[in-house]
């Protein structure tokens, strides 16, 4: 049983380049996207990501904000599946609070670009992977 989970897998979190996040089909079945990290996280509860409004995530949390996050540490074989519900923001504080330094490339009109938005996840459980072991926990 992990002691201190937020601790845990915060590290495990701050140490993946690369997250996963699922959205649910109009046909009702999960779809899964390679991300790049998360720009800011507060505990294991919030993380927020910059996406393209035009995407088909974004079409399909602004349907059904149900959704999933997971990491995966490679070298441990170890992974954490958070599970909870994933908004769209457009506000300007929002899409300014993590916006990077070279993200034109991604979004030719800077932060104000109507083709960029933020995709805020609000975890309300997960399940932690390591050592043969599988753990839910409530958040």
């Amino acid at each position: 049983m992990m002691r201190n989970p937020e601790k845990t897998i915060g590290n495990l979190i701050d140490k993946q380049k690369v997250s996963f996040i699922a959205s649910i089909s109009e046909e009702g079945f999960p779809n899964m996207k390679a991300m790049l990290s998360p720009r800011k996280r507060e505990g294991i509860r919030e993380f927020w990501f910059s996406t393209n409004t035009s995407s088909m995530r974004v079409a399909q949390y602004r349907e059904n904000p149900n959704a999933s996050i997971y990491f995966y540490d490679k070298r441990f074989f170890r992974g954490v599946m958070l599970i909870g519900t994933m908004e769209v923001l457009e506000d300007a504080a929002s899409k300014e609070m993590i916006w990077q330094k070279g993200d034109t490339i991604y979004y030719a009109e800077g932060v104000t670009d109507p083709d960029y938005c933020v995709l805020k996840f609000t975890a309300v459980k997960g399940r932690y992977y390591s050592n043969f072991h599988s753990e839910d926990f409530e958040i």
